[in-house]
């Protein structure tokens, strides 16, 4: 995996990415001898994650979908799933040793629409209101480790399009071919030692991440820190932790971008979310 920063360029299985401390200060004494420097931050690191279970033969497919009326401009749309060779609600076996936010509730199915926050399904169904407004509408949707990391073996995503139009009637549109990454993780509140290992997980449709080929930006920030935005390029497909972000409300960014490091352009290819670090 190759890792660029705006600092530093580090390779294997750690990537370190420098953080910049404040400019001195000083206690109001014009002097330089009492000029006083602030200890400088930890660094922001990012880590390969252990080895997860495989689940190769789990499949997830859309057994049904529907739109009934909600109101007088939006409908209700209703999704079925069908999971196979996965067990929802079950605990990860490797939950207790990757030290990083896990759900007490189990493995599930993450339901992102229009790359937007996901949504956890510990049963195979979950219901969206939408506008009757003709718009093309993406859903990319996963099976899920215990602990948010996604199943990346063939058959556990689907990629459903579809529009929603002025009657409120439900058209299903052609799958989209075009290179897509759906943002995952990091999301919502991180509290105590689940600050310590956050997972930074997304999932790759249409395209396969190389050194040669497609890759993924990752900017990463903690808004409360005093340091330079980390600035890491991604050509590997796997989990990675964030570490030493302190404290505070941070956002990731995360770009697909073609051999040349140019933005991708279509459909669900960039996407920001913010989340908060807290003390314990």
């Amino acid at each position: 995996m190759k890792v660029t920063s705006l600092l530093a360029l580090t390779a294997g299985c750690a990537f370190f990415i420098t953080s910049c401390g404040n400019n001195a200060t000083t206690n109001g004494n014009a002097s330089n001898k009492d000029s006083v420097k602030p200890a400088p931050l930890a660094p922001v690191a990012l880590a390969s994650v252990s080895p997860s279970p495989e689940f190769p033969k789990a499949s997830l497919t859309v057994k049904s979908v529907k739109a009934d009326k909600a109101g007088k401009d939006s409908a209700k749309v209703t999704f079925t799933f069908e999971v196979k060779d996965y067990e929802l609600k079950l605990q990860t076996t490797d939950n207790g040793t990757k030290n990083c936010n896990n759900s007490d509730k189990g493995q599930h199915i993450h339901f992102i629409l229009d790359n937007g926050p996901y949504k956890a399904l510990y049963e195979p169904t979950n219901d969206v209101t939408l506008a009757n407004d003709g718009k093309d509408h993406y859903l990319v949707a996963f099976l899920s480790r215990s602990y948010h990391e996604s199943v990346k073996s063939p058959g556990a995503a689907i990629v459903y399009h579809f529009k929603i139009d002025e009657k409120g009637n439900l058209k299903k549109l052609d799958d989209p071919k075009t290179p897509m990454i759906a943002y995952s993780r990091p999301k919502g509140d991180y509290q105590g030692k689940d600050t310590a290992n956050v997972l930074l997980d997304f999932y790759v449709l249409n395209c396969t991440l190389a050194a040669d080929g497609y890759k993924v930006k990752a900017e990463i920030a903690n808004n409360d820190r005093t340091t330079q935005n980390a600035l890491v390029t991604i050509d590997k497909w796997a989990p990675l932790f964030i570490r030493n972000l302190g404290t505070g409300k941070c956002k990731v960014t995360l770009t697909l971008t073609d051999k040349d490091g140019k933005a991708v352009e279509g459909p669900l290819t960039s996407a920001s979310r913010e989340f908060n670090l807290k003390a314990q």
